[in-house]
């Protein structure tokens, strides 16, 4: 019993071919079509205000050279948003519960983000490695912590949305599976676990949409530091 409540995690496989490609792929398919005009109906007014919103907040804290990273940071909140979102629909597949998928995600940006302070700024970059005014005798402390809160970043990033999402899918679950359960047994009390069910269900959009924007705010904060 324990171990069919994680199945809902496992790559969904046919034929031999992982359906999660699909998956990734799907989202795709939500976004408008490239026409002659800019806003064809409201929908696309809709989507097209909220991008900008979006770009904007994520793009405040940063200069002008880190508005070169709009459209790969933007791009990233819509297809995480549109994935944890349509995960949440009956007999789907969330690919952002897998830790690997989060990891190849989260480490090829945050190396980018180091890699470009380095590049710019060296000093003000390993800088950052070490507090202004600290005692000499704890210097070589210091330097190893922060090396390792740098370097334990990307992991961050990746445990943090894989850890939200998976507790989420998996209280859900447990709870449908009484409402299920009791429904035979105790109509009253199956009821009171579908209202806490719908409520939870409605906690989760919100899980889902903030954890999509932390992960891209994470990462524009990481760029902050570099540019």
């Amino acid at each position: 019993m324990n171990l069919s409540f994680f199945d809902q995690f496992m790559s969904p496989h046919l034929l031999g071919i992982p359906l999660i490609l699909i998956s990734l792929l799907f989202p795709a398919l939500l976004l408008p079509s490239p026409r002659n005009r800019w806003i064809t109906n409201r929908i696309s007014a809709l989507q097209s205000w909220f991008i900008y919103t979006t770009t904007k907040q994520l793009m405040t804290p940063l200069n002008k050279k880190g508005h070169k990273w709009a459209l790969i940071l933007s791009s990233l909140m819509i297809f995480l948003l549109s994935i944890n979102l349509l995960g949440l629909l009956p007999y789907t597949f969330t690919p952002t519960t897998q830790l690997s998928m989060n990891l190849a995600l989260a480490f090829p940006l945050w190396l980018a983000t180091l890699l470009t302070g380095l590049r710019n700024q060296p000093s003000a970059s390993l800088g950052h490695l070490l507090p202004e005014g600290t005692p000499t005798p704890l210097i070589p402390a210091l330097i190893m912590i922060e090396t390792t809160s740098l370097l334990i970043r990307p992991l961050a990033l990746g445990v943090r949305l894989t850890a939200n999402l998976t507790a989420g899918h998996l209280l859900i679950q447990l709870i449908s599976t009484a409402t299920a359960v009791l429904f035979s047994i105790m109509p009253a009390i199956s009821i009171l676990t579908a209202c806490v069910l719908l409520l939870l269900t409605i906690l989760e959009v919100a899980v889902a949409m903030i954890q999509a924007y932390v992960f891209v705010l994470l990462l524009s904060l990481y760029l902050q530091e570099n540019i």
